[in-house]
């Protein structure tokens, strides 16, 4: 599952690795440019128009769920999402998370301009400290993902596995 996956480039991506891709996002234009992507690169994706943070995501249905350069939800639509990404990953799921660090204020190459939706190491291992295997890498490189995000800048990068056992609630 690809969360807030806009004009579909890793939707697309994953579905070019071999995998089922469900990608979600709330604007119809952007998953009409993830149509075409998809159609161009002869993939099949499963395209849902939806607000990620409203979405009723269902239980333990997704053997990985990715959510790449997101971070436009208020702290509070950040708890959402990231409950509902909990919930809809099965047991032993793979997770993984990229965003900006508030250090990309810095470098203005891209990303959100409100410090309050930026990634922090701590704000991500509150978030999911009970998860396995969990690894965040903090690095500052050189991006060219498309016209809005070229230059230096501060990455945060999180992936883990969702326990076995049973989570505790959140």
């Amino acid at each position: 599952m690809a969360v807030a996956d806009g004009e579909g480039r890793n939707g697309v991506w994953l579905a070019e690795q071999g995998l089922d891709v469900l990608s979600i996002d709330f604007s119809s234009l952007a998953q009409a440019k993830a149509r075409s992507l998809a159609l161009e690169k002869g993939v099949s994706v499963n395209f849902e128009l939806a607000d990620v943070h409203k979405w009723n995501y269902p239980e333990a249905a997704f053997d990985a769920v990715v959510e790449i350069f997101t971070q436009f939800s208020s702290q509070d639509e950040g708890r959402l999402k990231w409950a509902g990404m909990r919930r809809t990953l099965k047991p032993g799921g793979l997770l993984i998370i990229q965003g900006y660090t508030p250090k990309q204020l810095q470098y203005g190459t891209g990303g959100p301009k409100q410090i309050e939706n930026l990634y922090t190491r701590a704000m991500l291992e509150e978030a999911f400290s009970d998860f396995c295997d969990l690894l965040i890498v903090e690095e500052e490189r050189e991006m060219h993902e498309g016209t809005s995000h070229v230059g230096m800048s501060a990455l945060i990068n999180l992936t883990a596995r969702k326990p076995t056992h049973q989570l505790r609630s959140r």
